[in-house]
């Protein structure tokens, strides 16, 4: 609310000749009251940001040999990546898998509550499966890994707490504990699902070096948006943009075809991934 020396100055003479003073100084109060909100707000949010940096950093003190036979396990598997975990671990299951495969390893993510009702079909010998749970006892979550085991699949987690029930059943548990979520309440899933999904984003880069994953990889795993069109060769958009192509030996009526038929008025002079020339309508 207004104060009342605010509410007096609304007021306006008959003639109307304050109410530009008056609209001038309530403005005025208006943006010194939200300065005074948002400049503690700014501060809070700038705090909040690096507890979440100091989060992901200190993930790299506990690399050690799980993250090694984490990463043989992925790079070894046959099949797919398979990811799974329930309410905001599996939105970060979702991406973690997303980033995976197109990154070159070919993954998906099935929900764990739908696999332990039949979705564990979609799971073969040939996969793997990297389980997510922060507190580790996620009944779901946890429930698999005994039908998971049964049929060979190598398991690992990314859990909060490795001595966990998930923790300790899985072949591998990389820990991906926070000292606190950023979260007033030490609540909601903040800093621990940010952790998770970096500790995603780690063995997704980790697999891209490992299989030499390249520029022109990535450009055929990704032709859309604007950075398939960062990637894409000249050669490909052109013909993305209907563009006819002939070869030196056409004949006449097949370079008039041509031109007719592209929806620039040109045709490429092509032989096999050479350009020999472009071909107008003026030339004809």
């Amino acid at each position: 609310m207004r104060s009342d020396a605010t509410a007096a100055l609304r007021s306006p003479t008959l003639d109307g000749s304050d109410m530009d003073v008056v609209e001038e100084s309530s403005n005025v109060f208006v943006l010194d009251t939200l300065a005074n909100v948002l400049d503690p707000l700014t501060a809070q949010a700038r705090d909040c940001l690096r507890q979440q940096a100091a989060a992901i950093a200190k993930l790299s003190t506990r690399l050690d040999e799980q993250f090694a036979r984490a990463m043989r396990i992925l790079f070894e598997t046959e099949g797919h990546v398979v990811i799974t975990g329930l309410g905001k671990s599996g939105h970060i299951g979702r991406k973690i898998a997303a980033t995976l495969a197109s990154t070159g390893t070919p993954s998906f993510f099935v929900h764990s509550g739908e696999a332990l009702h039949g979705d564990l079909g979609m799971i073969t010998e040939r996969d793997s499966v990297i389980l997510i749970s922060y507190s580790g006892e996620t009944q779901e979550v946890a429930a698999l890994i005994p039908h998971l085991k049964a049929r060979g699949v190598p398991t690992i987690a990314l859990v909060g707490k490795p001595h966990s029930s998930l923790g300790r059943g899985v072949d591998v548990a990389l820990d991906v504990s926070v000292d606190r979520e950023v979260c007033p309440n030490n609540l909601a899933p903040t800093s621990s699902t940010l952790a998770t999904l970096a500790m995603g984003d780690t063995l997704a880069v980790s697999l891209m070096k490992l299989r030499g994953f390249r520029d022109e990889d990535f450009a055929r795993l990704h032709p859309g948006g604007s950075l398939g069109r960062r990637l894409s060769r000249v050669g490909d958009a052109v013909l993305r943009e209907g563009v006819s192509v002939i070869a030196p030996s056409a004949p006449l009526r097949e370079a008039l075809l041509a031109l007719s038929e592209s929806e620039l008025p040109m045709a490429l002079v092509c032989e096999g991934n050479t350009l020999h020339g472009v071909l107008t309508s003026d030339d004809v």
